[in-house]
């Protein structure tokens, strides 16, 4: 509304459980909460962002360093004005504990506010050298953590800009004061260009940050010395409301620990926050956090060394003297216990040895973050060893990745990346676990991590082979820079990210074909294909992208492009030779309208398959699907490159136009003689079969059961029903009892049949041939067997039939006993002609082995 800035603030408070909204507006320099509204804006100045966090959340309040009286209200054309008062110490326990939901990152939050103060430091010095004052211990401009489990403390110290006595009250004791916001703001007004850009790196924005060391500590001491002055500081609070301010002279401070410049914090931790004392917890959120701040951060570890004076000669003297006895005796008579007991004794006291060399404990600053941030500097700077160390430090799967690509987006959001593809695929690649899913991609701002898992994840699930980082100053966090807000911004990088990824893909394919392209031209037929790196990435992460096409529409054009398939045209001896889309249609058949696929269990079965005697016949190349996702994938597609896709399974068949006159002219005559047994196929078979037709697509077999062109191929049906939590209920209508009967009229089995009808159309062995028939064809068409009982009797009476027998009469007592006597009598045989071998060869046992 004209006149007034307003902030619309959408909340949660653990402690009230409940939502509230608000609009909080400015008037005349005043702030007044009005009624209820649906409007969301999330851009506004850092007083007001101050005063709506803390009016919302309290219900009617301003924290501004002194409380005001809620009697200076004053009544102005009918209206009356308050100042908000503030309950501090609820203020500060609401805000400790509901900004933040991991007590992990109180240390993230402590050091880039150190990196800030260290930044700052450097940024002034552009225009003042003399504030690093070098020649001071201390001074370099780095971090320093110290635990001590004895006390239960921790120390973070930088040697930054440092705080005066005003500042410390100013910006500690101000809830939401933002010093570095603060500091922007003077740089801006003073328009320094080249201190506004190096400026650029400050992390702080909300002015909250520092408090997220009460979710880990009772006690929060600052000792600071601002740059330039003499005096050190103390600010000490346990966040019960107040907190004190005195002046420190550093006495009884060790040399090493005195403030030459910087600010020291250290924290006295909770009982239920010690382990946060020990150095391997720092440091494991030192690299998860804070890993890529500019500026070097040191851990101070405790190691064992040799105390002084420990000569090697002394450790040798430890060790006991070997001796030769058994060197002494006769090595015939060597006992090989007693050696093994001599060796056993030997390594043992090599250990004892060992361990009375004289050592010592010593502790040492370790530097927790001495790779860089790659992905700042511009590409062409950067090696292909150095990006090969990165993903070392970034990735956990072993190996060298396939292909990175190093890229900065500007436009509506500016934002660099950093993408690489993994090497293999990961035990969790295509998990239905969310967090599985969605946990590649390091999300950063001016260098702090802050997210690595997301509900939504910043590459989609088919893309989870790609692990990397993303860096942006626009990125939309909320104050605890914990959670990600769901917006316009967030949808922009992901489109981004994944048109980058699919490029990054699609580049390392046209470097494999190119080769392959060359190897080709010098050997037209070699015995085995070149395996390329996109080979390799495709076995790995083949299924992968398929899926892609399934999740991701809007690419899905671009993706069809890296698909690879094996095909009746490929070498299926060959483990690497594929065909892309793109090389299928360069080999179509003049007047070719489509790209014929055919599913199955695995390459034998689909080559194999009866739909594709006629394909083959006539020379048809036909992809074989033999994954679950495949035929899914293409059905979404419809068609590549304006060449559509036909299933040789479904009812909706056809070759080229000049082949399908053909076959249709040779069909005439045959509808015509067949019309009888399909006419006995529908009245007999009315359950099982929809459509009985005449096949245009068999050459060899005598009959084929086909889908309808959208429902369920028999590949894609036994998919389904494989499915661990499948509802056959709920797609049943894809999958019908009832197929279509396709029956090849030039099958001599066909025309058997035929003629059985011909001469009684009622005729039960016509019935019982014809079952068997259907039962071949279900089989043979890839079809789930409902009735694997009826099925089974079936086939136990054709081969009854085959040898003559008679299943309806039971077999006696007689009969069995009579087949007894009868292998007696062959043992008997077989025992007498084995002893007439035996006597054959001698009977004296001394012949060779071999002889006998």
């Amino acid at each position: 509304r004209a006149g007034a800035s307003v902030l619309v603030v959408l909340f949660d408070c653990a402690w009230r459980d409940r939502c509230g909204r608000a609009s909080i507006c400015e008037r005349d320099g005043q702030i007044a909460v009005e009624q209820p509204s649906t409007d969301a804006l999330a851009a506004c100045g850092e007083d007001r962002v101050r005063a709506a966090l803390v009016a919302l959340v309290v219900g009617a309040s301003v924290v501004s360093g002194q409380a005001e009286d809620a009697s200076t209200a004053k009544a102005e054309a009918g209206v009356e004005k308050f100042h908000f008062q503030a309950e501090v110490s609820r203020l500060m326990d609401i805000i400790i504990h509901s900004l933040y939901s991991n007590r992990d990152v109180f240390l993230r939050e402590l050091i880039s506010n150190a990196a800030d103060a260290l930044d700052k430091v450097r940024i002034l010095t552009l225009s003042d050298d003399s504030l690093l004052d070098k020649d001071s211990a201390g001074s370099e401009l780095q971090i320093q953590i110290k635990a001590d489990t004895q006390a239960n403390t921790i120390q973070i110290t930088d040697a930054g800009i440092g705080m005066t006595k005003d500042e410390l009250i100013r910006n500690l004791g101000t809830v939401a004061k933002s010093g570095t916001s603060e500091f922007l703001q003077k740089m801006t007004e003073l328009q320094k260009n080249k201190a506004a850009a190096e400026s650029g790196n400050l992390i702080g924005q909300f002015g909250v940050g520092f408090y997220s060391a009460f979710l880990v500590s009772d006690l929060v001491t600052v000792e600071s010395r601002a740059a330039g002055s003499d005096e050190v500081w103390v600010w000490q609070s346990n966040a019960k409301g107040s907190f004190s301010v005195a002046q420190s002279s550093q006495g009884g401070t060790r040399a090493d620990e005195l403030l030459s410049r910087g600010t020291r914090i250290t924290l006295t931790l909770k009982d239920d926050a010690s382990s946060y004392a020990k150095t391997d917890k720092l440091e494991e959120l030192v690299k998860k956090y804070s890993q890529f701040i500019d500026f070097p951060i040191y851990l101070e570890v405790e190691e064992s060394v040799e105390a002084p004076g420990a000569e090697e000669s002394d450790v040798f003297a430890a060790q006991p003297e070997s001796t030769d006895s058994a060197g002494d005796n006769n090595a015939d008579d060597a006992d090989d216990d007693v050696l093994e007991v001599e060796e056993a004794d030997r390594v043992e006291n090599d250990k004892k040895a060992a361990h009375s060399t004289p050592k010592q404990k010593v502790k040492r600053m370790k530097q927790l973050n001495a790779q860089k941030p790659l992905w700042l500097r511009e590409p062409e700077e950067v090696s292909e060893q150095e990006y090969s160390d990165f993903y070392e430090s970034l990735d956990k799967m072993p190996g060298k990745p396939l292909a990175h690509t190093h890229f900065r987006a500007e436009g509506e959001v500016d934002f660099k990346a950093l993408l690489y593809i993994q090497p293999r695929k990961s035990l969790n690649f295509l998990s239905m676990n969310d967090e599985d899913r969605t946990n590649n991609i390091k999300l950063f701002v001016r260098r702090v991590l802050v997210a690595d898992k997301f509900d939504v994840g910043l590459l989609p699930a088919y893309l989870s082979f790609i692990t990397g980082v993303v860096d942006s100053d626009d990125l939309p966090i909320n104050v605890s820079r914990e959670m990600l807000q769901q917006s316009r911004v967030l949808d922009i990088i992901r489109r981004k990210l994944v048109r980058k990824a699919l490029e990054m893909i699609r580049a390392v394919m046209k470097r494999s074909d190119e080769a392959q392209a060359e190897l080709d031209d010098k050997d037209p037929a070699p015995e085995k294909k070149l395996q390329t790196d996109y080979l390799k990435l495709w076995k790995e992460f083949g299924k992968g992208i398929k899926y892609g096409v399934l999740e991701d529409e809007p690419n899905a054009h671009r993706i069809a492009k890296l698909l690879r398939f094996r095909s009746s045209a490929t070498n299926l001896e060959d483990d690497n030779d594929f065909t892309s889309l793109d090389k299928y249609i360069e080999r179509m058949k003049p007047g070719q309208e489509h790209i014929y696929y055919h599913g199955g269990e695995n390459i034998q079965q689909v080559r194999n398959s009866p739909f594709l005697e006629k394909l083959a016949a006539r020379g048809y190349e036909v992809l074989y699907l033999t994954e679950a996702v495949d035929e899914q994938a293409l059905e979404r597609l419809k068609e590549y490159d304006g060449t559509k896709f036909m299933a040789a399974s479904k009812d909706n068949f056809k070759l080229n136009d000049k082949d399908e006159k053909s076959e249709k002219d040779r069909m005439r005559s045959a509808n015509k003689a067949f019309r009888p047994l399909k006419n006995f196929i529908k009245e007999r078979m009315s359950d099982r079969v929809s459509i009985v037709k005449l096949s245009m697509r068999l050459t060899e077999s005598p009959c084929v059961l086909s889908a309808s062109q959208h429902g369920y191929s028999a590949h894609m049906e036994l998919t389904a029903r494989a499915q661990a939590f499948a509802n056959p209920d709920a797609f049943a209508y894809m999958m019908p009892k009832q197929k279509i009967m396709e029956i090849n009229p030039y099958h001599k089995v066909m025309v058997k049949l035929l003629d059985m009808v011909n001469e009684d159309p009622g005729s039960s062995e016509a019935l019982r041939l014809l079952n068997s028939v259907y039962d071949a064809a279900l089989v043979n068409s890839g079809y789930y067997v409902l009735d694997s009982r009826e099925f089974s009797n079936r086939m136990l009476d054709m081969i009854a039939q085959s040898v003559d027998v008679d299943l309806s009469s039971n077999v006696t007592d007689a009969e069995i006993q009579l087949r007894e006597e009868r292998a007696a009598l062959w043992d008997a045989q077989a025992s007498g002609e084995g002893e007439s071998e035996k006597t054959f060869s001698g009977n004296d046992g001394a012949d060779d082995e071999g002889d006998s």
